[in-house]
């Protein structure tokens, strides 16, 4: 899954560079800045982007910088084309651009347009003036002030429709470590994300449910635990506990993936019958019983050419004398498991 992280000029160098690194080492391959918040005050803009842009290269992240009309004179340049020879690829152009002005752009950048704001006017303008719309991403904002983000249901409306025109979308999932000021509460997307303190499942609700196709984080800096979350993102799995029969420990040492014509009832791993079963023992079969939902399930002997799949139960399901329930996803983790789809595998950590 593509996932990115947000700098500020305004983080101490070695801070953003301690960020960078860790993103990188997490697989992450995209950076955002904005060069015109107010709060960044009036440094030397131009040195503080450029060290900040040869510290993202250097470790392999993509820097997308936020900028508006009058930004050129603030970077001492001549027009915003000169970002072009600091090695500048993507611009993310805010309020106060006409649609003919982003097309002239468009020729030596890659737009990010405001996703929330654009107009089917604008687009329509794009296109008839011969836009390539490859080089167009729409981006969706973060919102620092309670109570001025949007819904999930409003993103993904927005979304859907500008899927229509194939645009790549993005968005923002708070913090969870050091918030950025002046009002530290938060740089979501999704007003709901600014108190669910679940990187996890903000993320996966942008993903899946507002089929957005990459999530950064607003704010300057993860905890541990949400580091660890965002690299196994980042990776295309996430990690569920799980209490399970000891003698299929083997099934955790590696990622599931349910199959693409994904069933609503059960989670069928792909991997798991290409795995040899440690002993004939574990393919007899047990005593039946029900499955609950989030019931970890293993198809014994009786499946016949189906012997030794790992299903998870999506709903409650009746005994079966062919099924094995051989342990469950914690209670915590139930919440994550509609989103074990179109992809994204589950990695299992035994508890």
């Amino acid at each position: 899954m593509n996932t990115g992280i947000s700098l500020y000029l305004s983080t101490a160098e070695e801070k953003n560079e301690e960020i960078i690194a860790r993103a990188a080492d997490a697989g992450i391959r995209c950076a955002f800045t904005s060069l015109h918040i107010p709060e960044e005050g009036r440094m030397n803009i131009n040195d503080a982007a450029r060290n900040l842009l040869s510290t993202c290269k250097r470790y392999g992240l993509e820097l997308i910088l936020d900028v508006g009309p009058d930004m050129a004179e603030d970077l001492g340049c001549s027009s915003l084309y000169d970002l072009e020879n600091w090695g500048v690829t993507h611009i993310r152009l805010d309020d106060g651009y006409s649609p003919q002005q982003a097309v002239e752009l468009s020729h030596a950048f890659h737009i990010v347009f405001n996703a929330s704001t654009v107009s089917a006017r604008e687009i329509d303008l794009w296109e008839k003036s011969g836009a390539d719309l490859t080089r167009f991403t729409a981006c969706h904002n973060y919102y620092p002030k309670p109570w001025t983000g949007l819904s999930l249901e409003h993103v993904a409306r927005i979304n859907r429709r500008l899927k229509m025109h194939e645009f790549q979308t993005m968005a923002f999932v708070p913090g969870d470590e050091t918030l950025r000021g002046p009002l530290y509460e938060g740089l979501p997307t999704i007003e709901e994300h600014r108190r669910s303190h679940d990187i996890m499942k903000n993320a996966l609700e942008l993903f899946m449910d507002a089929d957005c196709d990459m999530v950064l984080v607003g704010d300057i800096d993860l905890s541990e635990n949400s580091w660890t979350i965002w690299a196994d993102i980042s990776a295309g799995f996430v990690s569920l506990p799980v209490e399970m029969d000891s003698r299929y420990n083997y099934l955790a040492e590696m990622i599931h993936h349910d199959r693409r014509d994904f069933s609503d009832y059960i989670f069928r791993s792909v991997e798991s019958r290409s795995l040899s079963v440690p002993g004939q023992a574990l393919l007899e079969p047990a005593q039946q019983t029900e499955s609950a939902v989030g019931d970890i399930r293993f198809s014994n002997s009786e499946y016949k050419r189906y012997q030794g799949e790992l299903e998870i139960a999506r709903t409650p399901l009746p005994p079966d004398g062919k099924i094995n329930v051989i342990g469950h996803l914690k209670k915590d983790a139930l919440k994550y498991l509609p989103y074990l789809r179109n992809d994204l595998g589950v990695r299992f950590v035994l508890k």
